[in-house]
Parts: structure tokens; C-alpha cells; sequence
């Protein structure tokens, strides 16, 4: 199977990614995004990633899930793997089985309205996919202009990506998508639909696969302010994950990487079925994530003196409440899945409740550490003063139940994860990393079942 260094070798591809306005040679040498490269590349070292299928050694990330036990599984192969990852998720192959789960749900819908071949393609694709163990970025949400026009209503035509040539052999597309994780540092692409589409809108209802290196591809990536922002980063140099706004600039696409072109009607149903798998995803790494705050806010409370105080043990409880219900949002998920093409997909009633409420209190978990923390995390002097020659003077006057040096060691990563560049970034991930808010709430009021509560009252009524 691959390697760690198989996989840093094949980032050496010629890739255009941009890094503060200077074009990156090479980003596995690359001071700041090396790291990304490395967490990725983690992946490859974890003990237990692999399954036997027909005689061969494949990814558990590319196993499709057929039953409730699938889910299960893939539930513990994230958690475990961000655990592995220092609390971070490797999105490497996880959202990109994700949109092939949901292209393989949807072309078979298609083909069979449209007489298509689109799921021979995919099939063919995620073979390649399995086979050569590949990493894979997925790039759904457009950067849209006008919010409040359609696709085809915006004064750019490319605010959504879209097919702007037809040729014999493919297609050509142009526009650009928002926040596209790990893709400087990803072997494939992924594009799929972000949103329902009219017969207007057919061009932008397109979904295809190229490499990372294609020509006319540009990843410009977002600065890595949680370590060039913060001297004293612990987490952040050993394992963050980047963003970039992917342009496609005339990219050509052969017809075998095309998986759906211009079927407007189908454009909503890949976007929830992808939404769907992710957030079950989101669920699985978030509670491996939140380990990070509930973890440190005991450390703290030690380190600090106050660990049986009674509003530090509200606090612990409150971000024990957000681990769990996510947990078991995932786990409930997977216990009633849907069953759609043969392919099991997560509950989409528990996985936006659980979406929902992962959303709207994380601002609560980064408020516990805080409490527990104290404002010293938002004053502690700089990674520079600690080395001076007043260091030690400074760890001095730092100490608490513990000695300084040690309770600084804890200052640090806390700081790091509650009152720095991380915070900002958690805080905005968690409100719309794989969907926003609002998204989660249409659809949990458009799926949801009434008959069962409307029933109850017209039965008393009547």
C-alpha cells in the first residue's frame, strides 16, 4: 500500500497553489504549509486504516457503508483517527468517500430517469480511488456573488462553477469555490453541486473530478495566522488542516471524470446527500475534537488549584453535555440509517439535531475554558519574552497549585485554543463547516416527519 512518503512525493506535481500572494514550489518544503502536508500524511501511518476486500488491502474510508455496522465502523475510523491526529481532523479520504457515496446514490437516480452512464463512471473513478489509496479534496460551496440571485441571474457569470465550453472529449469549466480544505495538499478534486438548481441554472449543475495539478487550476490559500499569530503555538505546529479558494480558470474535464452535466434536477439531491454524509462526518470528528477543550479545562482546573470548585465542575459537565450529545447524534445516525441504492445514509433527522446543536454551542465550550482558564490566556507574555533573559523571572510569577514551568506548558496550549487565531477559526468553522445554521435547520423542517405529533392533537381535538 502507499506510504507516507509516496504520498508527500506525489505533492511534487507542478500544482499552482498560492501562498500571500507568492506561488509555493514546493509545499512539502514549505515553512507553514509543509505542516498541512504532514497531517495529511498521517493517514498513512495510522495502524488500523486498512480493510481486506477480494484479496486486497483497501482504505476503510472507501468502504461503502450497507448497514447500520458501516456507519458504526466509519464513526470510530474518524473519531479515532482525529484522536491519532492530536485532535484534528484528517479530512484526507473522509469527505471525499463522502461525495462518492453521495455521487454513487445519485447517478443510479439519474441513469435510470435519463438513460445516462454517469454511475459506471464513478464506479470506474472510485476504483482508481481505492486502488491507488488516494487523498481527495471536495469542493462544494461556490463563492456565489449575490446572494440573492440564482446562478444564472449573476452579473459574473462565474460566481458558481459552471460549463463553459462542450467539447468532443469533455468539458471545460470556469468559476471558483469557497474554503476547499486540504485541496493544496490533496491528490484529487472532487466538485459537486452546493445547492438546488432550475432549468436556467443547468450549465452550473455539473459534477466532475480533476487532479490537483490540472492546468488552469489555482488554490489560493488562506495565511495560517494560529502560527505566524502566535509565537507560543503548540498544537498548530504539529497538526492544522488549510483552506484555499480553488479557481477554475478553463479547466478541461474528459467525459469519464464528468458525473452529472447540466441534469438541473438533480443538482439539490447531490448537494443534501452529501451534506448528510458529511455532517454525520462533522459529528464524528467534532466530538474527537471537543477531547482538546474537556481535556484542557481539567488540566487547568488542577494547574490552577480550583478543580473542585462548583462552577468549574458546571463548567467540565457543560463540555462533557456537547461531547456526548454528539456522539450520540452519530451513533443514533448510524443505529436508523437511510437505505438509498443499496448504500446506507446516516439518519438525516439525527444528524442535523445533532449538526444543529454542535453548531450553536461551541461558543459555550470555548466560554468553560475561558472560566476555568482565567484571563491570563488572553495576557500571557509572548513565546519571545519566555526565551529572554527574563524568562525565568516571568514563569515565576506564573506559578499556581504547580510551579510555573508547568502551569505555563498548559497557559499555552489553552491560550492556543481559547484566546488566539485557533479560536476565530474554530469559532467561524463550527457555525458553518458543512453547513451553516440555517442550512441544517431547512432541512430538518423540510424532512421531518409531523404525522406522528399532529395525529396526537387531532386525535384530542376530535
Amino acid at each position: 500500500m502507499r506510504t507516507k512518503e509516496d504520498f508527500l512525493k506525489s505533492l511534487r506535481d507542478g500544482r499552482k497553489v498560492y501562498y500571500r500572494g507568492k506561488l509555493v514550489d514546493d509545499i512539502t518544503q514549505h515553512p507553514i504549509l509543509k505542516i498541512a502536508a504532514l497531517h495529511a500524511s498521517k493517514l498513512y501511518e495510522y495502524p488500523d486504516r486498512l480493510y481486506e476486500d477480494k484479496g486486497e488491502k483497501i482504505s476503510k474510508y472507501f468502504k461503502t457503508p450497507s448497514s447500520s455496522q458501516d456507519l458504526l465502523d466509519r464513526h470510530a475510523l474518524i473519531y479515532d483517527t482525529t484522536l491519532y491526529c492530536n485532535g484534528i481532523f484528517n479530512i484526507s479520504q473522509a469527505i471525499g468517500s463522502d461525495a462518492l457515496f453521495a455521487l454513487m446514490i445519485t447517478t443510479k437516480q439519474v441513469d435510470r430517469k435519463y438513460g445516462t452512464e454517469y454511475y459506471k463512471r464513478v464506479e470506474k473513478y472510485f476504483e482508481k480511488v481505492k486502488r491507488e489509496d488516494l487523498t481527495l479534496a471536495t469542493a462544494q460551496t461556490d463563492v456565489k456573488g449575490d446572494r440573492s440571485k440564482r446562478p444564472s441571474e449573476q452579473v459574473d457569470p462565474d460566481m458558481y462553477v459552471r460549463v463553459s465550453e462542450v467539447r468532443s472529449d469533455g468539458i471545460v469549466v470556469r468559476g471558483a469555490k469557497a474554503h476547499t480544505t486540504q485541496s493544496a495538499v490533496s491528490d484529487e478534486i472532487i466538485v459537486i453541486t452546493t445547492r438546488a438548481m432550475r432549468e436556467s441554472d443547468k450549465d452550473y449543475a455539473v459534477a466532475f473530478a480533476v487532479p490537483a495539478n490540472a492546468p488552469g487550476l489555482k488554490m489560493y490559500t488562506r495565511p495560517i495566522d494560529e502560527i505566524e499569530g502566535n509565537s507560543s503555538a503548540i498544537l498548530s505546529k504539529k497538526d492544522y488542516e488549510l483552506e484555499t479558494i480553488t479557481v477554475f480558470d478553463n479547466v478541461f474535464v474528459p467525459w469519464d471524470r464528468v458525473f452529472l452535466f447540466r441534469e438541473h434536477d438533480y443538482a439539490g439531491t447531490l448537494a443534501m446527500l452529501f451534506a448528510t454524509f458529511h455532517r454525520f462526518t462533522a459529528l464524528s470528528y467534532r466530538s474527537a475534537l471537543i477531547n482538546l477543550f474537556l481535556g484542557s479545562s481539567r488540566l487547568m482546573a488542577k494547574v490552577n488549584g480550583i478543580e473542585n470548585e462548583k462552577h468549574v465542575r458546571d463548567d467540565i459537565v457543560d463540555i462533557i453535555l456537547y461531547k456526548e450529545i454528539l456522539r450520540s447524534s452519530a451513533i443514533a445516525s448510524a443505529v436508523k440509517p437511510v437505505m438509498l441504492e443499496g448504500i446506507a445514509l446516516p439518519n438525516p433527522i439525527f444528524t442535523n439535531i445533532g449538526k444543529l446543536y454542535s453548531n450553536m454551542h461551541f461558543h459555550d465550550v470555548v466560554k468553560d475554558l475561558i472560566d476555568v482558564s482565567g484571563g491570563i490566556i488572553a495576557t500571557l507574555p509572548s513565546q519571545e519574552d519566555f526565551d529572554s533573559e527574563e524568562g525565568k523571572n516571568i514563569v515565576k510569577y506564573l506559578r499556581g497549585a504547580v510551579d510555573g514551568e508547568e502551569r505555563v506548558k498548559v497557559l499555552k496550549l489553552v491560550k492556543e485554543l481559547a484566546s488566539s487565531p485557533v479560536t476565530g477559526y474554530l469559532l467561524t468553522a463550527m457555525v458553518h463547516a458543512e453547513g451553516s445554521i440555517e442550512a441544517s435547520k431547512i432541512e430538518l423542517f423540510r424532512s421531518y416527519n409531523y404525522d406522528e405529533a399532529e395525529k396526537l392533537v387531532r386525535k384530542i381535538l376530535d
